[in-house]
């Protein structure tokens, strides 16, 4: 599992050039699944990227969290996370996992989110359409945070 934080003062998703969803202050995060992803890796990633510091605190040191500052979240699935730019022009996303396994793995992952962060408000794009994302990068400030069920989880990390 990938998924790419941006962290944003606002946030907009438009389907066929329609707003379909926004935020204000907060986070976009791109997400992505390979086919040795499970649910089993949600616990981990929704700590990490919901408690990481990348706000700045009243002494402008990214110090706080997203939970820390009251900020929303916007997640839309990315299977393009997952392409690999080795070899010729063409991207191969042969590390992606199969679209009806990610798009299941995506709809867990964001109702996950919204269990567990019920304060939060929570928006997310449509697996598999079309998406323009219109978004203000706050810094800029762009982590990849990665981990799959390869590397084991230790229960300190959670």
């Amino acid at each position: 599992m990938k998924i790419i934080i941006q962290r944003t003062n606002s946030s907009k998703l438009f389907i066929d050039n329609k707003l379909f969803c926004e935020t204000k202050k907060g986070f976009l995060a791109l997400v992505g699944f390979t086919a040795s992803d499970d649910e089993s890796l949600f616990p981990w990633f929704a700590n990490r990227i919901m408690n990481l510091r990348i706000f700045p605190d009243e002494e402008g040191k990214m110090n706080l969290s997203l939970l820390d500052v009251g900020g929303e979240a916007m997640f839309v699935s990315n299977f393009t996370l997952y392409g690999d730019s080795k070899k010729g022009f063409r991207p191969s996303y042969s590390g992606a996992m199969q679209p009806a396994d990610a798009e299941l793995l995506y709809y867990k992952f964001v109702d996950y989110i919204n269990f567990n962060y019920k304060d939060t408000k929570v928006a997310s794009g449509v697996f598999g359409a079309m998406m323009d994302i219109e978004f203000v990068n706050s810094g800029p400030v762009t982590l990849i945070i990665e981990k799959n069920n390869e590397l084991k989880i230790n229960e300190k990390e959670l």
